[in-house]
């Protein structure tokens, strides 16, 4: 499955750290994203030592899913898959026929993806401002998709020539829409913010989403986006700091449903019948009718003929070449003129 397939909305289900840590529960994530539609799994690879500070303190949301006197390092070492981990993941979903992702968060880890020949990449949010990061990512000229939670338009525009420069094509370069807040309020979400995105870029949009809800994606998919991506867990209640504001795997189904039916209802955009409405158009339609007994050789007027169903006859915008008319035959009331 190299790069992605453009043709439909491209769906990411985001298992993040939501495994653990555990391999067994990162291959039951890959069989949940799987069952439900998705396009592809993504992970997060990352090496804790090189990527977190000892003294970076959590966020607020981590704090609260989290023991709060354990540090930000302390946490992440749990949920760390090794890069051994990794491979078997890749190899799994080669299996299962659904795209293995993942979000590097260092340099090393870079390195390690790219050796693995993965075809995307994804930036997450908080790299967008990180120098090393995006010259070496930029320059292995791979299909592009970044996150731009917390940045203004302009640390966009400066990341995308920093990936351009470094050896990107620019077309090979997908921008998501993303506020950085677990679980975002619907009032954080701003997502005219993604059409911004795209007229200002001139490149494909997208969205990833951490609202609690799926209605924020499905709206997303309507606006035009290419690309949506959404935290998924097994369940809620399992301890760690992204379970609470992930779609547990019914939900994720129903989400992924709702986007392929509005990207059918969205259509082709040409404005037309369709061949459903050809057949309904001769009922519900009208036409010019009697409505009255006319004979041969009466003039019709606005009081012998009037507008009724169904619409198999002369159409009523042509009632005013029909006024003054004469009658070519006897006509009964209600019959087509």
């Amino acid at each position: 499955m190299n790069g992605i397939d453009t043709s439909k909305v491209f769906i990411i289900a985001e298992a993040g750290v939501n495994h653990n840590g555990s391999l067994d529960l990162a291959y039951k994530l890959i069989d949940v994203a799987k069952d439900a539609g998705a396009d592809a799994v993504k992970f997060q690879t990352f090496i804790p030592e090189k990527t977190i500070s000892k003294f970076a303190d959590k966020a607020n949301y981590q704090k609260e899913t989290t023991d709060k006197n354990e540090s930000q390092l302390k946490m992440i070492k749990k949920l760390a898959l090794s890069f051994e981990d990794h491979k078997k993941l890749l190899e799994y979903c080669k299996n299962k026929n659904i795209k293995f992702l993942s979000s590097p968060f260092d340099l090393d880890s870079i390195d390690f993806l790219s050796e693995l020949g993965l075809d995307t990449f994804k930036i997450p949010s908080g790299e967008i401002i990180n120098l090393p990061y995006l010259k070496k990512i930029g320059s292995l000229n791979k299909k592009l998709i970044i996150s731009t939670g917390m940045a203004n338009l302009g640390e966009v525009e400066s990341a995308i020539d920093i990936l351009v420069k470094s050896g990107t094509k620019r077309a090979n370069i997908t921008i998501l829409h993303c506020t950085t807040n677990y679980p975002c309020p619907y009032k954080e979400v701003n997502l005219k913010a993604m059409l911004t995105l795209k007229e200002a870029f001139k490149l494909p949009v997208g969205y990833s989403d951490h609202t609690l809800g799926i209605e924020v994606p499905i709206a997303a998919v309507a606006l035009g986006a290419k690309i949506i991506e959404k935290h998924f867990t097994l369940d809620k209640k399992l301890p760690g700091p992204d379970h609470k504001a992930s779609l547990e795997p019914a939900e994720l189904k129903k989400m992924i449903k709702a986007i392929r039916n509005i990207e059918i209802a969205l259509g082709d955009g040409i404005k037309k019948p369709n061949i459903s409405e050809i057949e309904i158009m001769k009922v519900v339609r009208k036409s010019i009718v009697a409505s009255k007994s006319i004979k041969k050789g009466e003039v019709f007027t606005k009081t012998n003929i009037t507008v009724k169903r169904p619409g198999i006859g002369i159409s009523p915008m042509r009632w005013d070449e029909v006024i003054g008319e004469r009658a070519n035959r006897d006509f009964k009331d209600d019959e087509l003129i």
